[in-house]
């Protein structure tokens, strides 16, 4: 018996490439907003005054609401088209940049701030789910991808040194009107260049899995982003278990709705759920990382706030090659699971590079910095590209969600653990003579130090840089461990996973009109 081989899926062209150009706009935003206001706390606190409460939730407000939202998001773009709800976002993420700007009261501040985490949930899995709508074309999505996955990395460095740039020359709202022109840009020509894409049949909306998300998430994340900084306070405990009880009835109610906001069988497709996995522990390595590497710079090293962006931007430079190289290896016919695995390996040989650092090796730290960032970035490439080809066309924006929120637990708890563990080393690295502030953060004990006569300054000093580093270093130890159990769990659960071939166009419409 003869079979008629599926035709091969139309390969996209310069105009969809040009789609896919303009879809990178919201995305590199949205990563930057995570940190922009990295240096314009102080000139916000100098201007509105906020509490210490409020203070905190400017900064935390934004990661927080957009965690919460993303699978939500995900699953509604699905429904009403994912250009329908990239729009929409674009409009209020524009719309709250503008008010944040203007923002004469912390308390607006922080509203406007929560509307730019609702419209960045919208945009992120969006931008995702309509990149898998653009390119049916396996190679040419993974390529695709694979640039999604260095701009949003980028992103993420570039706001910081964005914030200090910005703030130095004119006033603090200028971080947010930067967003306007991208969202304007945008919603002229993204009706015009993007498809819609949507799920054809996706039954009764999930309404009842919306809180039980919000409860899930939040709580977990809270707690997790707090224990770094504050310690392991009952309150945030109560949180973290608070939200893992509302995550067991997440999963229960997904597991037996008819129509569930994230259908199990999506972890049925080949590769999605160690994608999952792989990706969560690719972000507790990344931001673990972070936590150090910044307070390193400023506070162990003495730079400025501006010279310490410009330092950290270095390790940023060779990703833009690292997810190309990673692709061009798979596509070479380089298994899938050996290139994810090697990604762990050469991150872990960064955290390996970090547990040498003394308290005057700025070389060794950035490159350490990108040794790490290139390795996860080979990592999240690829992952990223397996879950939503594993995922059904029709659900790419819920896959994409998913995966995003796992990437936003791991950050979190990457900061967590590796921070209680840089934390108790620095702690019992102070002396119990020096004052209590000092025994908090490094910061604390610099302040405490410049209120001290002399000597005796200058020794609490440098006693409290080198406990910090030794804490550093001792973290950078269990990342190693972790990321090199990454590389051997990822060579194992993706060993059997080949690259996908498509077998007919993914989704209702021609890329050749695009």
């Amino acid at each position: 018996m003869t079979t008629t081989p599926h035709p091969s899926p139309p390969r996209a062209g310069r105009r969809a490439w040009t789609a896919f150009g303009v879809l990178m706009l919201p995305l590199l935003l949205v990563s930057m907003d995570v940190s922009v206001l990295y240096f314009a706390i102080p000139a916000i606190s100098a201007d509105l005054a906020p509490t210490a409460t409020q203070q905190l939730w400017i900064f935390d407000i934004y990661a927080f609401v957009l965690a919460g939202l993303l699978m939500t998001m995900g699953s509604l773009g699905d429904r009403i088209g994912r250009r329908r709800l990239l729009l929409i976002g674009a409009a209020a993420f524009g719309a709250a940049s503008l008010v944040a700007a203007y923002a004469t009261s912390a308390g607006m501040l922080i509203a406007a701030r929560a509307v730019l985490g609702v419209g960045g949930a919208t945009l992120m899995p969006s931008t995702l789910g309509l990149t898998r709508a653009l390119f049916p074309d396996s190679r040419q999505r993974a390529k695709a991808i694979a640039l999604w996955s260095g701009v949003m990395t980028a992103g993420i460095a570039l706001g910081s040194v964005l914030s200090g740039v910005l703030v130095e020359f004119f006033w603090w709202g200028s971080v947010f009107l930067v967003n306007l022109p991208a969202m304007a840009l945008l919603l002229v020509l993204g009706p015009i260049l993007l498809p819609e894409a949507r799920d054809p049949a996706p039954g009764r909306y999930d309404w009842p899995s919306v809180p039980l998300s919000l409860a899930a998430v939040l709580p977990v994340v809270y707690g997790l982003k707090e224990i770094p900084s504050q310690g392991g306070n009952v309150r945030y405990v109560v949180a973290i278990t608070v939200g893992l009880l509302f995550a067991v009835l997440f999963v229960h109610r997904q597991r037996t709705a008819a129509h569930p906001m994230i259908p199990p069988a999506l972890f049925r497709g080949g590769g999605f759920a160690p994608a999952v996995v792989l990706n969560l522990l690719a972000a507790f390595g990344t931001m673990g990382s972070a936590f150090f590497t910044t307070q390193y710079l400023q506070s162990v090293l003495g730079k400025s706030a501006m010279e310490a962006a410009l330092w950290a931007l270095l390790p940023t430079v060779p990703i833009g090659l690292a997810a190309p190289a990673a692709t061009a290896l798979v596509q070479r016919g380089v298994p899938r699971g050996r290139v994810v695995a090697a990604g762990f390996a050469v991150a872990a040989s960064g955290y390996a590079l970090l547990t040498l650092a003394g308290t005057d090796s700025l070389a060794l730290v950035l490159t350490a910095s990108g040794v790490l960032a290139c390795g996860m970035v080979m990592v999240m490439s690829q992952l990223t590209d397996l879950a939503i080809t594993a995922a059904p066309a029709e659900r790419a924006g819920s896959a994409s969600s998913l995966l995003e929120t796992g990437a936003e637990f791991g950050g979190a708890l990457g900061m967590a653990v590796l921070g209680a563990i840089g934390t108790a080393v620095y702690q019992r690295g102070i002396p119990s003579s020096a004052p209590d502030a000092a025994h908090e953060t490094l910061g604390g004990a610099l302040a405490a130090a410049g209120q001290l006569p002399g000597r005796a300054g200058d020794a609490l000093a440098t006693v409290a840089r080198e406990a910090f580093t030794d804490g550093m270093r001792a973290a950078a130890v269990a990342g190693t461990v972790l990321l090199a159990g990454a590389a051997a769990l990822a060579a194992v659960t993706l060993r059997r996973v080949r690259p996908r071939k498509d077998a007919e166009p993914a989704e209702p419409f021609s890329p050749s009109a695009v």
